[in-house]
């Protein structure tokens, strides 16, 4: 199987793709714990400060050691050059706020997934045409589960997960799932400030677990 395959199998299995940044590294590390003990398989973690490349790679050191089957990606990734750092460091797969011509290239001659964020047709044809396969759809609550109904006919051969703003309520999720998406993209209302605050990974873990349940009934 190719590892495009795998990452997007492994998001659609479980449903849902967890993100989150934070700038100290214990932190970073004890969120990725809670969630994988949470049964999470595959994880973006966001490229928003100057200590992301370095706890990004402590990251892929502490999946190596003791997270089998853990998938890493790297989000907000908005240049080429970010793309070759973070597959230099083990990398799984990439995603975008936006659609990035040179870093789809980059990665589809890599053969590494890549999931630009998209907000219009527009955008989202020049990603297919451009190789990509999953789409991000971003701001998720500026589009709406309706904007998805009205385009997905013309994509067939598409995956979509909304990104921002997306809730951890059944009604949330469900509405998005109705409308034809493959998982949701679940960051600040999952993995909350406050709670990697307060240092409180069992809340995280236990979140996340009744996300992976609900989504999990919801697409029973």
């Amino acid at each position: 199987m190719s590892k495009i395959q795998n990452v997007t199998d492994a998001i659609v299995e479980q449903g849902m793709l967890p993100l989150y940044f934070n700038a100290d590294e214990t932190v970073t590390i004890e969120v990725l714990r809670a969630i994988y003990r949470a049964g999470i398989k595959a994880v973006e973690y966001t490229s928003r400060g100057e200590t992301a490349l370095s706890n990004f790679t402590k990251m892929v050191q502490v999946r190596n050691a003791e997270m089998p089957g853990l998938l890493l990606g790297i989000g907000t990734i908005k240049n080429l050059q970010q793309a070759q750092e973070y597959l230099a460091v083990g990398a799984d797969f990439f995603i975008s706020p936006g659609f990035v011509p040179e870093v789809a290239t980059f990665l589809k001659s890599k053969e590494v997934l890549y999931s630009p964020g998209c907000m219009t047709p527009t955008e989202i044809i020049a990603a297919e045409n451009a190789g990509v396969k999953f789409i991000k759809l971003f701001p998720g609550n500026m589009l709406g589960p309706d904007f998805l109904s009205g385009i997905k006919d013309i994509f067939p051969n598409l995956r979509f997960m909304p990104t921002g703003g997306v809730d951890t309520t059944a009604e949330n999720i469900g509405g998005w799932f109705k409308a034809g998406v493959s998982a949701v993209g679940m960051g600040s209302k999952l993995i909350s400030k406050q709670l990697m605050a307060d240092k409180d990974y069992a809340t995280i873990e236990s979140e996340t677990k009744k996300v992976l349940s609900l989504i999990h009934s919801i697409k029973k």
